[in-house]
């Protein structure tokens, strides 16, 4: 045998560049892991200590308010647990969108349109389609969501889920919300990245792509089979699997939604997330099928968005000058 004849797998220029990528990715992320982290130790006895002090202060304050909320429902699981977290979900999915489609319909306050991410033309079929989107949100909240919550009822009693009695600590809170986070992130990607597939984008996810340039609303603009799939299940699975309390699962619903109205909403505002990362893959229908971007990166579905300008402005907006202007598409060509 002659094993020097035997090329080794990186003798392939290809496959070099590939192998540089992974190990640049790798090193990336142990950087930027191991620099939290220490962060993270550092700080976090700090904050947690004064966090904690503010929460077992006001801890009255919370279990009160919770008992007086559940007397409200007549101390009816079902009631509270359906009804409840139907007007909890209605209430800051509209609240928060209320404000965009202000600022969508009316252009005002114009302060706020420089933060507008793609520049969208006036066109005539916009209003209809506004107009279709609201009806088909309100349809997806009530007459698929409302018989989900139901089955949700049922399970969360089945799984031991608390709808009375004691709040959770802040702690236990802390890592409900990693433990859904990373739960959302894991159901979501995959789901989304099935949807995307030939053989079901055209039937089920190209009405959520119809908007290129996606608004606040538009988050639950979808298929019913994609609003079961991919809206509904993957934030609730995550308080089923720690038979969290209901208090707990309404907080998270909150955030999940106010999260995909901002990853939807199409402007990048001062002080909020990002949206740059799913306003691309509206744009592109490629890439970010994630919600965090940790199994975009695992499985290389990010590469494109990496590679150009939205990526650069793939931060928070601290000052006033819209990112848009501090880093703009290179004229030479089309946008990335």
């Amino acid at each position: 045998m002659h094993s020097g004849n035997i090329p080794t797998p990186l003798e392939n220029p290809a496959d070099r560049r590939k192998w540089n990528q992974v190990t640049d990715s790798i090193k990336k992320a142990i950087f930027i892991l191991g620099t939290a982290c220490i962060l993270f130790i550092a700080a976090s006895n700090s904050i947690t200590w004064h966090l904690q002090r503010i929460w077992g202060a006001s801890g009255n304050l919370w279990q009160n308010t919770w008992n007086q909320i559940y007397h409200a429902f007549g101390e009816n699981d079902l009631f509270i647990g359906v009804a409840g977290t139907y007007a909890v979900t209605m209430s800051v999915f509209w609240f928060a969108n209320f404000f965009l489609l202000i600022i969508e319909i009316t252009k005002w306050p114009q302060c706020l349109i420089k933060y507008k991410i793609q520049e969208e033309p006036v066109n005539e079929k916009h209003k209809p389609m506004l107009q279709r989107a609201v009806q088909v949100v309100l349809f997806n909240q009530t007459v698929i969501a409302l018989p989900f919550m139901v089955v949700m009822y049922h399970l969360m009693k089945w799984r031991g889920c608390v709808f009375q009695g004691e709040l959770p600590t802040f702690q236990w809170f802390l890592l409900e919300l990693a433990v859904f986070s990373l739960v959302e992130e894991l159901c979501f990607y995959y789901s989304h990245r099935t949807l995307h597939h030939r053989s079901l984008y055209s039937y089920i996810h190209k009405r959520h792509h119809e908007w290129t340039a996606p608004i606040g609303i538009i988050s639950l603009y979808a298929h019913p089979i994609e609003h079961l799939v991919s809206n509904l299940l993957p934030p609730v699975l995550g308080p089923l699997l720690m038979g969290s309390h209901l208090c707990s699962a309404w907080v998270w619903f909150s955030i999940a939604l106010l999260s995909t109205t901002v990853a939807h909403c199409g402007y990048h505002f001062p002080l909020l997330p990002s949206p740059e990362a799913h306003d691309y893959h509206h744009k592109t229908f490629v890439n970010n099928f994630g919600v965090l971007g940790i199994l975009d990166r695992l499985h290389g579905t990010d590469l494109n968005f990496r590679a150009s300008k939205a990526y650069q402005r793939h931060i928070l907006l601290l000052g006033l000058t819209p990112l848009s202007q501090q880093i703009p598409e290179s004229p030479s060509k089309k946008p990335e």
